[in-house]
């Protein structure tokens, strides 16, 4: 659904103005449509309709914990890569039996302090993972679950730095080594095999490579099955991508019936990791017009966010869209708009065609729910910004601003 949609040329969030968030809390904030949100991960887990399945948010994607708290309390699991993640999520209130522990490098109290809590199961992505992982389990007596993630080597066909799949990634193992690996497990008694996990990236557009890895994981996971191994779940990871400029990925029902035609007739409960494309187009940042700035080469507008509170554009090269909150009528012209961060990387959006903005005027950068503030940093000992939730004509604070004083607690002179 669109949230975010001008209203007497004033840009809102649901029913709520955005440039009344703007003034009430300052900017640079994020803002969340809670509509959006339910919205997101209804379609998805709605598509696979009766076919057993579990859907794990991606808490990578924004780690918020009212945006964990609004999903757990629709049913949702929790795919995460670390133990501060796992905190999160049970403080969030969410489930750890419903909840997933990914990752290439989980220490042993990690591990020890996710298997007491009682998650779902661990994507092993390594031969000595699986070795650590047992020792856990037997020094507390029990059998970890584990699913070993297989690098099935399909391109993904997006940007290089989110692919997970090839043979050149630090993701999963090499998909000749699985069946090897789970008989080696048959012999430790700490572990116990429940599932085959697979992902092979971030921002997919189209539904083939989806089709050609899962096609071979299905085939593993029924392979796997025949020599009795007693597996239940096939994790499919997610990576379904969102419009940011003029992509066109497949909607949530054509990617669930990609995935149910290559894996449905293995008879496991899949289970879906969905993150971007359920908070991606659920959130904005707003920012202000500090300055502008003309060179002979560039015209320069300085708003008072930067790359330590959107760092995608600064690592990815992104693209996020950028709308005023009050529509101006005038000439389009070419700006950089650029943060105040002292680096040369520190540009949010290049060469957009804009009514030359005036100092003071609101703006938000779109799409900017998923890894935003969950990449956040104090970089330059900038405080990181606030977060606001909408539902309907209400909004409320959800995390407030961090102070000065913030950014060195725990420190000692």
């Amino acid at each position: 659904m669109t949230a975010f949609t001008y209203r007497k040329r004033v840009l809102h969030a649901e029913h709520v103005p955005l440039p009344a968030i703007a003034e009430a809390v300052g900017t640079p904030t994020y803002v969340y449509s809670s509509a959006a949100l339910r919205s997101h991960f209804r379609a998805v887990t709605e598509s696979f309709g009766e076919h057993p399945h579990l859907v794990c948010y991606s808490v990578k994607a924004n780690s918020t914990l009212a945006v964990l708290r609004l999903l757990a309390e629709e049913g949702s699991g929790f795919d995460i890569v670390s133990g501060g993640e796992l905190a999160r999520v049970k403080a969030a209130g969410g489930a750890p039996n419903k909840t997933v522990f990914a990752g290439v490098g989980k220490t042993a109290e990690e591990m020890a302090a996710a298997l007491a809590a009682g998650v779902l199961f661990f994507n092993v992505e390594s031969p000595e993972e699986l070795e650590l992982l047992d020792a856990v389990g037997r020094a507390q007596g029990r059998r970890a679950p584990f699913a070993i993630r297989v690098n099935p080597n399909v391109d993904a066909r997006t940007h290089r730095y989110i692919a997970t799949g090839l043979k050149t990634s630090k993701f999963g193992v090499p998909f000749e080594e699985a069946v090897g690996l789970y008989s080696r497990a048959r012999k430790m008694k700490g572990l116990e095999a429940v599932g085959l996990d697979c992902h092979i990236g971030s921002q997919i557009t189209l539904t083939s490579p989806f089709k050609a890895a899962l096609t071979k994981v299905g085939g593993l996971y029924q392979e796997l099955k025949a020599q009795g191994h007693g597996l239940r779940y096939l994790d499919v990871g997610g990576g379904l991508g969102i419009t940011y400029t003029e992509e066109k990925p497949p909607s949530t029902a054509e990617y669930a019936r990609t995935i149910l035609a290559a894996v449905g007739a293995t008879g496991a409960t899949l289970v879906f990791e969905p993150g971007r494309s359920v908070v991606g187009n659920a959130g904005v940042l707003l920012t202000r017009v500090l300055f502008r700035k003309k060179t002979p080469a560039r015209q320069f507008v300085v708003v008072d966010a930067g790359m330590n509170d959107l760092m995608r554009p600064a690592l990815y090269d992104a693209h996020h869209g950028l709308q005023p909150l009050v529509q101006r009528r005038g000439k389009a012209v070419d700006v950089d708009v650029v943060g105040p961060v002292c680096e040369s990387t520190d540009v949010l959006a290049r060469q957009r065609p804009l009514v030359l903005p005036r100092q003071g005027e609101l703006y938000a950068f779109m799409s900017a729910g998923a890894y935003g503030m969950s990449m956040a940093s104090t970089y330059n000992s900038r405080p990181r910004p606030a977060e606001v939730m909408v539902d309907g004509s209400a909004w409320r604070v959800v995390r407030e601003r961090e102070r000065v004083e913030d950014l060195w607690r725990g420190e000692s002179p």
